[in-house]
């Protein structure tokens, strides 16, 4: 035996399949793809099968909603204020903006001061929102609160007033004019 007599085994090797090769090869016109339609195109691949098996897709429930003009609401505990006047880091007046910067947020966010905690001392504090528990904490501690109406970035907007003016202006509501019918 030498390198001479060796042969692949019978039925190993194949010719490939020469496709569009005229009616004579069994393979022309439509070259075994049928007639028109996605399937027969280049590039087409089959979605993401999976035998007879429910598709993942398909078993894992549809679930969740993201609402396009939800609020941004940064959550402020009152034992974390407690912290930041302690340090050092804010004095006895707490701004949207201090709150911006302590809690890294950004200018589009609301902020609303949750009870969680204890204050010793009085602050006043503007916020977007309050609880109730913050609200009797924070009023029994000697300090008030005052809601603002905008963020930071509807503030910065209004040009003829002070940014401390423009967060506590409240917005006009959206009036429809008598002539317009709902949309359905």
């Amino acid at each position: 035996m030498d390198l001479s007599s060796l042969n692949p085994s019978k039925g190993s090797v194949r010719n490939r399949k020469r496709i569009g090769r005229g009616p004579g090869s069994g393979n022309g016109t439509t070259a075994g793809k049928g007639n028109k339609g996605q399937q027969s195109r280049s590039g087409y691949t089959r979605p993401v099968t999976e035998g007879g098996q429910m598709p993942l897709y398909r078993r894992l429930p549809k679930f969740g909603f993201t609402k396009p003009n939800r609020k941004s609401v940064v959550g402020v505990n009152v034992s974390q204020i407690e912290k930041w006047i302690e340090s050092g880091r804010v004095g006895e007046e707490i701004t949207v903006s201090d709150l911006k910067t302590l809690c890294n947020a950004s200018k589009g966010d609301y902020f609303k001061v949750l009870g969680n905690g204890e204050l010793t001392r009085g602050v006043k504090i503007t916020a977007h929102f309050a609880s109730k528990s913050a609200q009797e904490k924070i009023a029994k501690a000697g300090g008030t609160i005052v809601l603002a109406e905008r963020t930071l970035l509807e503030a910065e907007r209004i040009n003829e007033l002070s940014l401390e003016e423009a967060l506590l202006k409240p917005k006009t509501p959206v009036r429809k004019k008598a002539g317009q019918r709902k949309s359905s």
